[in-house]
C-alpha cells in the first residue's frame, strides 16, 4: 500500500507551489508562501475543488510539458498560457452545469444509455441464428448502437480494420476537443494556434483517450471497480456482524426464546411507528419545496440570458422521478421480467398508480416527486463530495503525484479472467440481505447452487472492450451536448468560423 500523505490539503498545496508556482517561490524568497488563489486563477467558485484542481493540472503539466519544454526555454510563460486556457474552460463548463438539469441527466438519461447498451450486447452475444450461421456479436452491436469513430468493426484477422479503426477514433476525439474550445474558450485564446493544438492534445490523447476510454473500457478493470465499491458499502454490514463462533450460536438461541420475540416485536413496532412519523411529517412539509417544474423554468430562463444554448434544441421535458430510466435499466439488468415477471408487473402496476392514479402522488411536482427531487439534490448532488471524489480519482490515478503503477492489474488469461469475474459476483452476492438473495432466484439451495452463476451473467454484459467503447462515448457525447448543445447542431468548422 502507498502513503496517502500526498493526498493531504497541505502537502498537494506545497505540490502545486512547486511546479505551478516555482516562479512566484523564487521572487518571494524564503517568507510565507502566498495562498495558492492568489498566485493561480480560480478555476471554478470552490477553493477546495480547484485545490484538487490544481493538483491533478500540476501532474500532467509536469510530465507531459515540463519534461520536454524545459529543455528547450527556462521561460514559463508558456505553461502559464496554458493554465489560463485551462482556468477559462473550466469557469465557463461551471456556468453551463448551472443551467443543467443534473438530476434527469445523471438518473434518467445516462442510465437510458446504459439500458440500450444492456439490451443491444444481450442481443448482439444471442442471435437467431443456428450453425452453421455465424454472426460477429460486434459487428449486429456496432449495428444496433452506431457510432462513427468506432467503424470500421475491428477483426483480429485484418490488421487494416484494427489501424484504421484507431485512426478515426483518434481524429474524432481531436475534433470533439477542438469544437468544445471553440465554445468556450475567448477568441483571443482561440487564435494561439499553438496553445489550443497543445491544450487540445492533453484533453483528446491523455485524458479522454488515455484515461476515460482506454483504461474504463476495460472489462477487468469494471469488475475491480465494481469489487472496491462492494468494500466501500460493506464495510458497516461487516462491522455489524462482527460476532462470530460459540457467540453467535447464543445469541440465535437467545433469539428463539418468547421473551426475546416479544421485545423485538416492541422493537420494530417502535421503528414502524417511528418511520411512519417521518414520512408524514415529510409529505406535510413537500408542498413548502420548489416545484422541479419552475426550476427547469429557470434554468431555461438562465440560458437564454447566457446565450448558452440559444441556437440549439431544448433539453428532453422533465418527467417524474419515478418514472426515470434508472429503474428501467436496473429491471433489464438483473432480468426482473424474465425471473420474477409477479413482481416486475407488481411495481409497474404500483408506479402507474402513483403517477396517474388519485391525486397523483409521484407525478411530476406531486408530493413523493418533490420529496424525492430534493433528497437527490442535498444528497447525491451536494457539491461538496466533488474535492473527495477527485482526491480519490488523484490517489488511484498518480500515487504519490506520479505516473505510478496501479495496484489494479490486468488478468494475464482467460482463467484468470474468469477468476476475477466470480470474485465480482460473488462479492455482490455478498452484499445482497439474505431474504432479497433468496427473493430473486426463489429458494435458498437455488440461490447458494446459482447466486454466483447468475451474477455472472449480469456482469457478462461488461465484457466486450469494444461494446464498452461505445458506451463510453456515448456517455462522453451526451454529457458534452448537454454542457453545450452548439455541438448537437453545427460542425468544428462552422463553429470556428463563427468565433474566428
Amino acid at each position: 500500500s502507498t502513503s496517502t500523505d500526498f493526498l493531504s490539503d497541505k502537502a498537494t498545496s506545497a505540490f502545486i507551489r512547486r511546479v505551478l508556482c516555482s516562479q512566484h517561490l523564487a521572487e518571494r524568497g524564503g517568507g510565507t508562501p502566498a495562498p495558492i488563489e492568489e498566485l493561480l486563477p480560480p478555476l471554478t467558485s470552490r477553493n477546495d475543488v480547484d485545490l484538487q484542481l490544481y493538483a491533478l493540472l500540476a501532474v500532467i503539466l509536469r510530465d507531459f510539458v515540463q519534461a520536454w519544454y524545459s529543455k528547450i526555454t527556462p521561460d514559463e510563460t508558456f505553461v502559464t498560457e496554458i493554465i489560463h486556457i485551462v482556468a477559462h474552460c473550466t469557469r465557463a463548463l461551471e456556468q453551463r452545469i448551472r443551467e443543467v438539469d443534473l438530476e434527469s441527466l445523471l438518473l434518467d438519461e445516462l442510465p437510458d444509455l446504459l439500458d440500450r447498451h444492456i439490451i443491444a450486447y444481450r442481443t448482439a452475444h444471442e442471435p437467431v441464428a443456428r450453425p452453421p450461421t455465424q454472426a460477429d456479436p460486434r459487428e449486429i452491436y456496432h449495428a444496433l448502437c452506431p457510432i462513427a469513430p468506432l467503424s470500421p468493426v475491428p477483426k483480429p484477422d485484418d490488421p487494416q480494420s484494427v489501424a484504421k479503426q484507431k485512426e478515426n477514433e483518434t481524429v474524432y476525439r481531436q475534433l470533439l476537443v477542438q469544437g468544445v474550445l471553440a465554445v468556450l474558450l475567448p477568441t483571443e485564446d482561440l487564435e494561439n494556434e499553438c496553445l489550443t493544438s497543445l491544450v487540445g492534445e492533453i484533453f483528446s490523447e491523455l485524458i479522454i483517450g488515455n484515461v476515460f476510454i482506454n483504461r474504463l473500457s476495460q472489462p477487468w478493470l469494471i469488475w475491480e471497480c465494481l469489487i472496491i465499491l462492494t468494500r466501500v458499502l460493506g464495510r458497516k454490514k461487516g462491522a455489524d456482524s462482527g460476532k462470530t463462533g460459540p457467540e453467535q450460536q447464543q445469541s440465535s438461541r437467545r433469539t428463539r426464546s418468547p421473551q426475546t420475540i416479544f421485545w423485538s416485536f416492541v422493537q420494530w413496532l417502535f421503528l414502524a411507528f417511528s418511520w411512519g412519523r417521518v414520512v408524514v411529517l415529510a409529505l406535510a412539509s413537500a408542498p413548502s419545496l420548489p416545484a422541479r417544474s419552475h426550476l427547469a423554468a429557470d434554468q431555461k430562463r438562465r440560458a437564454s440570458k447566457g446565450g448558452a444554448s440559444s441556437a440549439a434544441a431544448p433539453p428532453p421535458e422533465k418527467v417524474p422521478v419515478v418514472t426515470f430510466k434508472l429503474w428501467t435499466c436496473v429491471s433489464d439488468l438483473v432480468e426482473l421480467d424474465a425471473r420474477m415477471p409477479w413482481l416486475g408487473g407488481t411495481l409497474s402496476m404500483l408506479q402507474l398508480a402513483a403517477v396517474r392514479g388519485p391525486w397523483r402522488p409521484a407525478g411530476l411536482d406531486g408530493p413523493l416527486d418533490r420529496l424525492f427531487s430534493h433528497a437527490i439534490r442535498n444528497r447525491m448532488l451536494d457539491p461538496s463530495h466533488l474535492p473527495v471524489l477527485l482526491r480519490s480519482i488523484r490517489g488511484a490515478l498518480f500515487p504519490n503525484n506520479a505516473p505510478g503503477t496501479s495496484t489494479l492489474v490486468a488478468p494475464s488469461s482467460d482463467r484468470q479472467l474468469r477468476a476475477l469475474r466470480r470474485r465480482c459476483a460473488s462479492a455482490l452476492w455478498a452484499l445482497l440481505p439474505g431474504w432479497l438473495s433468496r427473493l430473486y432466484l426463489s429458494g435458498r439451495l437455488t440461490s447458494l447452487l446459482l447466486g454466483g452463476f447468475s451474477l455472472e451473467g449480469i456482469l457478462d454484459v461488461f465484457s466486450d472492450e469494444y461494446c464498452n467503447r461505445h458506451l463510453l462515448y456515448g456517455v462522453l457525447e451526451l454529457i458534452l451536448v448537454r454542457l453545450m448543445p452548439e455541438l448537437a447542431d453545427k460542425g468544428v468548422a462552422d463553429l470556428l468560423d463563427e468565433r474566428l
